[in-house]
């Protein structure tokens, strides 16, 4: 296992691992190693098929199975399809671009571990990758707060609703989602975390708010909960923490929804082809109770 961290030491590359092979348990601890203290962990020239993506992710815990059922992989539905390409006349995957700054399952009680993503087409124009998945450092945002809102905000929690994320994509044009029902809302109810999470594997603090799915500090006034949020959204989003992945057809990519915050870039038509296989795995095993 070669690993080549990119030159600010935020993401990283791992050369030298067949992911369609079992993993060690030696080389199982290392990539989790690997995935804590640099954040996002792309694995280049993979070749899988959707069992050993399965096989590979479920080493890290237990597998989501996405409500949106005709997007998963037949038999196999902890695998979900993203995708834009369309086969008569249905889409044959979830599209995932053009959804804003997030942290999947922030707004459930047992919140995501990773995600690990697997590139079989994607999409180029003028020899440029197009649909690049963009991050932002959690560990370093936390880092940088001023002392003065460290010590403010330490013991505080930030109520997070799939309901605000929802509306969000709702107003994108052209869409046509409806808005959730009361059973629903129901089932996705709001849930609260700690502002201030410490990771579970680099023991360190991370800034666990985002500006998909958080909506209040509970222990605040509404409207200085309104300003804090909006602080603490601006600051995590600049430039220098960020981390731009430009998507290469075998790349595996895993990363961790602790530690960052990402987005995926709508840049790409309709016609311009895109099929992304993915598994996402709950933080269980970190968190045997949830953390809500």
């Amino acid at each position: 296992m070669n690993i080549v961290p990119n030159a600010d030491g935020f993401g990283a590359r791992i050369e030298g691992l067949d992911l369609s092979r079992p993993l060690t348990d030696a080389d199982q601890t290392q990539v989790e190693q690997v995935l804590g203290r640099y954040g996002v962990v792309s694995f280049p020239n993979q070749s899988l098929d959707a069992a050993s993506l399965k096989a590979f992710s479920e080493r890290f815990g237990e597998l989501e199975i996405n409500v949106a059922g005709k997007y998963q992989e037949p038999d196999i539905p902890e695998v979900m399809i993203l995708s834009n390409i369309v086969e008569d006349s249905k889409p044959i995957g979830l599209a995932d671009a053009g959804q804003d700054w997030h942290t999947d399952m922030s707004y459930s009680r047992m919140i995501a571990f990773c995600n690990i993503l697997y590139g079989i087409e994607i999409p180029h124009r003028d020899g440029e990758p197009l649909g690049c998945t963009e991050f932002c450092n959690m560990h370093a945002a936390y880092d940088d707060l001023p002392a003065d809102i460290k010590a403010r905000l330490d013991g505080m929690t930030v109520l997070h609703d799939f309901n605000k994320f929802w509306e969000m994509m709702r107003r994108e044009k052209g869409s046509q989602r409806p808005p959730l029902t009361e059973a629903q809302r129901a089932a996705k109810p709001p849930v609260s975390h700690p502002v201030f999470l410490t990771h579970p594997i680099t023991g360190r603090k991370v800034l666990y708010a985002n500006p998909g799915y958080s909506v209040r500090i509970n222990e605040l006034p509404p409207q200085q909960s309104d300003e804090m949020l909006a602080y603490l959204f601006a600051h995590q989003l600049q430039d220098k923490y960020r981390y731009r992945h430009r998507w290469t057809v075998g790349d595996v990519l895993m990363w961790d929804n602790m530690g960052t915050i990402h987005n995926a870039v709508a840049d790409y038509r309709p016609d311009e082809r895109r099929l992304i296989k993915r598994c996402q795995v709950m933080a269980n095993r970190f968190f045997p109770e949830a953390i809500a």
